[in-house]
């Protein structure tokens, strides 16, 4: 067991990640006290933990989780994401030394527009080979994502793991804090979205689907209500242009069209205003 200080708990579990040349969750990390500016300069305090390489066991991991709640903590969602996002970069880190052929993951937009499915063309995701078992993969995933979270400052129930179909892997919070985890408008949901994908593709080149306190259920049955009338003008008139739609619903909007007009163009197209809308054209007509 080492100890590190640091001005915050993003560079001291850098400087213990760095210290064991491994990667954040292979670590057992023990927060001995948290960073404080204090007042006026008086009082400030820095970040000190304790940290020493975890054990790993020769059988799978069997712990089992039922009933478990995450009692709250002076730790915020801040800094699971900053734990979250060290922990993919060590990955990707791996992935160069090990000389892993990993797809080119695009920019924020381009990751959210891929979350819903996607047209015919083969995706270079599809391509990898998964050398784990579905088993081994959720439940090395279930261990790590809860134990991530198991001292933030949310009441949440275990976070259940499992293949949403071959290539998707899907993850679920429930519990009594978990709506917080959406945010307003959903900014917080589609931010652990995008940090959960990155590591799940990195890792394992799944893509994933999300659900927070049923917030995707309840957004893609709200999305779905709106686009009844839609498809019915659709099929008369052979064109349309949906109304602007914000962050996950403009993708639940894609995929449904999709699916409903596989002959015709559905896309996301965005306005002189930045607000995004799918059209449904002609097949291959803009």
């Amino acid at each position: 067991m080492k100890k590190f200080e640091a001005k915050t708990l993003e560079e001291v579990y850098e400087l213990a990640s760095n210290e064991f040349n491994c990667s954040i969750i292979d670590l057992e990390i023990e927060i001995i006290q948290q960073p404080s500016k204090g007042f006026l300069g008086f009082g400030k305090k820095g970040a000190i933990v304790t940290a020493q390489l975890k054990r790993r066991p020769k059988k799978e991991f069997k712990k089992n989780y039922k009933d478990t709640k995450y009692k709250k903590s002076n730790i915020n969602i801040q800094d699971v994401s900053e734990k979250i996002a060290n922990t993919t970069k060590e990955i990707k880190k791996e992935k160069v030394q090990n000389h892993t052929k990993v797809p080119h993951v695009e920019g924020k937009e381009q990751i959210f527009n891929n979350f819903y499915t996607e047209n015919n063309q083969k995706d270079e995701i599809a391509k990898i080979v998964i050398k784990k078992d579905k088993e081994e993969i959720i439940s090395e995933v279930k261990k790590d994502v809860n134990l991530l979270f198991q001292n933030t400052c949310y009441e949440i129930d275990e976070i259940e793991v499992d293949f949403y179909d071959e290539e998707t892997l899907y993850i679920e919070f429930n519990g009594k804090d978990s709506a917080l985890l959406i945010g307003k408008e959903g900014y917080r949901y589609k931010a652990l979205s995008y940090i959960l994908f990155n590591w799940i593709n990195e890792k394992y080149g799944l893509m994933l689907r999300l659900e927070v306190a049923e917030f995707l259920k309840n957004q893609e049955e709200a999305i779905y209500n709106y686009l009844i009338p839609v498809i019915e003008t659709i099929k008369e008139n052979g064109t349309y242009k949906t109304k602007p739609l914000d962050g996950i619903l403009v993708h639940i909007a894609l995929k449904r069209l999709r699916e409903e007009f596989p002959n015709k163009y559905v896309a996301v197209k965005t306005n002189v205003k930045g607000d995004k809308y799918v059209l449904v054209n002609e097949y291959r007509s803009n």
